[in-house]
């Protein structure tokens, strides 16, 4: 089966070791860095929906993504022609602790492609069956997860954070039963498939597991393939140079995701070594969530309720600790650790500085300096003191009156709307976001900035329409009642996040009080 303007390649199975044997059965893999096997066929596939922006830039037309042999390929039940369907080997750190052998364990990798632009990207299945590192589970995926990884996936990109993209969401037809939240109650749910599409779906882990099973030849040779197709400019640096060059690469790329997940108030949930891709992508959407009410020691994931390991505020400090497990791994391509420990210990001021830029940025400020330090350092304070929308907030300052704001016996009436129970707030705390406003309000005028100029900044920083869980849940409930407009609708209106738009402010809204305890729409499982 082909495509008119679509050729498949496999420059990643034709560059590294595959496991040499073909059965698909559970084991432990030496020496290799995928094993060979196909998708799981579904019994009754419906495409839900597909990226048609991803789609066209992949060579795919309109007809063909409307095609009967468009959802057999991506519902796994056909191939094209070259396509040599994997699953990679790694390992990771998970929660802290080494898990050994991870692995794709319901991720096949399908093949290759050249984009428009003259990129390779990678098609992957995710929730299309058994693998060799399955461990214990199914390769399944349910409708709740494969929507929840569409969704964000496509919404990430158009917010302008570095992330894998989803080219199609697609049903199954079969039942896969799940313990949503891991307290002994299975029960049957909707299978799906999302297709995920990125340049590479190499991780940390895929390191870890060469230097965790003492195999230095093929960790060279995974590094040096990585470096020749996604980091070519370092490839004509001598060695081991070429090596530390390429992990300072990989750290500013992780750094710059990072910044862009504190910016849109992203929580991935699960930053395990696993999860962390080379590219510097967000990878790996499972219990994410965003911050509806400002808490920065707040995590999504259920499995993480009692540590709160990956919290918001947690998040660059899990990513340096993850990058220093990267580190450890290609020690022996270095055969010294000094070059490693100073990228590393240069990681927290080069995220500041980013960081700062960016607050300044979602401020609307033009300078960063003495008189503006207090103000940002009490800012998080602020957000704290009664239980406020991050993305209103900044959405709301970008209003301000500035002039109006500092003559105000009460600015914070004027941004009440940001607040999920505005009567609750006491005298004291008014005081204090008063004060802060009127602050704010000083510095701005006294920066003697455009006020269009700077609206146009925060606004272009500081989106309107992010992904919030219960929206997510939403289209979920529609979809099961057979509805599929009003994802179509929710998808339309992310991929333009920083601008208002007329009739949609039911994308925008506050988290409604019924979301607050509904599963799906607060803490998430592993399973989501």
């Amino acid at each position: 089966m082909t495509f008119m303007n679509v050729s498949i390649e496999n420059e990643f199975v034709g560059s590294l070791p595959a496991d040499p044997i073909q059965e698909n059965y559970l084991r432990q893999v030496r020496g290799a860095c995928y094993s060979f096997v196909e998708p799981s066929r579904a019994g009754k596939p419906q495409l839900l929906a597909y990226s048609s922006e991803l789609a066209k830039s992949l060579g795919f037309s309109k007809t063909d993504c409307e095609s009967s042999n468009f959802l057999d390929v991506f519902a796994g039940n056909s191939l094209l022609e070259g396509m040599k369907p994997f699953a990679m080997c790694y390992g990771g750190h998970q929660f802290g602790n080494w898990a050994g052998q991870l692995g794709d364990g319901r991720a096949i990798t399908l093949g290759e492609l050249i984009d428009k632009e003259g990129n390779r990207q990678a098609l992957q299945l995710k929730g299309a069956g058994k693998t060799p590192y399955s461990r214990s589970a199914d390769g399944l995926a349910v409708l709740r997860s494969s929507l929840r990884e569409y969704v964000c996936s496509e919404a990430m990109h158009y917010l302008g954070v570095p992330t894998t993209r989803a080219l199609t969401l697609v049903a199954t037809g079969d039942a896969v039963i799940r313990d949503i939240l891991y307290d002994g109650h299975p029960a049957p749910e909707p299978g799906a498939i999302v297709c995920r599409v990125s340049p590479s779906f190499v991780r940390f882990g895929n390191f870890e597991i060469c230097v965790a099973q003492r195999d230095v030849k093929l960790l060279k040779q995974l590094t040096d393939y990585t470096i020749s197709s996604d980091f070519s400019a370092l490839e004509k640096l001598e060695e081991p140079q070429k090596y530390i060059a390429w992990f300072e690469e990989v750290l500013n790329r992780t750094i710059e995701m990072i910044v862009h997940w504190m910016r849109v108030g992203f929580v991935h949930g699960v930053m395990n070594t696993d999860n962390m891709s080379i590219l510097g992508l967000t990878i790996d959407y499972g219990p994410y969530g965003w911050l509806e009410d400002y808490d920065p020691d707040w995590t999504p994931n259920t499995t993480d309720a009692a540590t709160r390991r990956y919290r918001y505020g947690q998040q660059p400090w899990v990513a340096q600790w993850n990058l220093l497990q990267l580190a450890n791994a290609i020690v022996p391509l270095i055969g010294e650790t000094k070059p490693l420990e100073d990228a590393l210990n240069r990681f927290p001021a080069t995220y500041q500085e980013r960081w700062e830029k960016t607050v300044r940025d979602k401020l609307g400020l033009t300078e960063l300096g003495s008189k503006e330090t207090p103000l940002i350092n009490e800012l998080e304070s602020v957000l704290k003191l009664t239980e406020t929308d991050m993305t209103l907030f900044f959405r709301e300052l970008a209003n301000l009156d500035i002039l109006a704001t500092i003559s105000s016996e009460d600015p914070t009436h004027e941004i009440e709307p940001v607040f999920y129970e505005p009567a609750s707030i006491s005298a004291k705390q008014r005081e204090q976001l008063n004060l802060w406003l009127r602050n704010y309000a000083t510095l701005v005028k006294h920066q003697n900035q455009n006020r269009d100029d700077r609206v146009k900044r925060m606004n272009s920083t500081n989106p309107l329409y992010v992904p919030r869980n219960y929206l997510a849940q939403l289209a979920i409930d529609e979809i099961e009642k057979g509805n599929l407009q009003y994802l179509d609708e929710w998808m339309s209106v992310l991929k333009h996040p920083y601008t208002e738009q007329r009739g949609k402010e039911d994308f925008a809204a506050k988290r409604p009080e019924w979301a607050r305890t509904r599963v799906g729409c607060s803490m998430l499982s592993c399973s989501s």
